[in-house]
């Protein structure tokens, strides 16, 4: 696995896809993750239980997220798409209406616009309720995110509403540890 460096970063080369894989694979082999979050459903949706977890590289940070219990459609080409982000608030607790209100708002310390908060995560694509999902960004650094929410979502974002996607009822969250 010649593409990881010895310094932690992804150096694929020029159209070199298989590289990058291989590279990624490593990482996530030979480190443990530097923080979890224990993804929990809501009251309503109880069958929703996953893992988020956050892999520190040069390049930025790895987020591998596994999710199973997610909502089946109820009808032939029904929602199977879930918005997925980084709030700002400590905890996965909430009120009647929402219960994950205090998982606060997107994480957006430089104040952008949605989809350019810091916490704008790829959606996730359910396959029979369960969904798997890997990306590297470099909007945040494992350290800043620990102790944040992670919140899955009814529905698919938009990525165009303001402030946050339309993505729907928060459906299940997790708390972002370090470990």
């Amino acid at each position: 696995m010649d593409n990881f460096q010895n310094n932690g970063s992804f150096s694929g080369g020029e159209n070199n896809s298989v590289g990058v894989i291989e590279s990624v694979a490593q990482l996530i082999l030979e480190n443990p993750p530097q923080a979890l979050a224990q993804i929990h459903g809501s009251e309503q949706y109880p069958d929703i239980e996953g893992t988020v977890a956050f892999y520190s590289d040069n390049e930025g940070v790895l987020v591998l997220t596994a999710v199973t219990g997610l909502p089946l459609p109820t009808e032939e080409c029904g929602n199977t798409v879930h918005g997925m982000h980084i709030h700002d608030g400590e905890s996965c607790t909430g009120n009647e209406n929402d219960p994950f209100a205090d998982a606060g708002a997107h994480y957006n310390p430089g104040d952008c616009p949605h989809p350019e908060h810091a916490g704008d995560l790829p959606p996730l694509f359910a396959s029979n309720g369960s969904a798997w999902n890997a990306v590297l960004l470099n909007r945040f650094g494992v350290d800043e995110v620990i102790g944040k929410t992670i919140i899955i979502h009814q529905k698919y974002d938009d990525f165009e509403s303001q402030p946050s996607g339309d993505s729907g009822l928060k459906i299940a969250c997790g708390v972002i540890a370090g470990l």
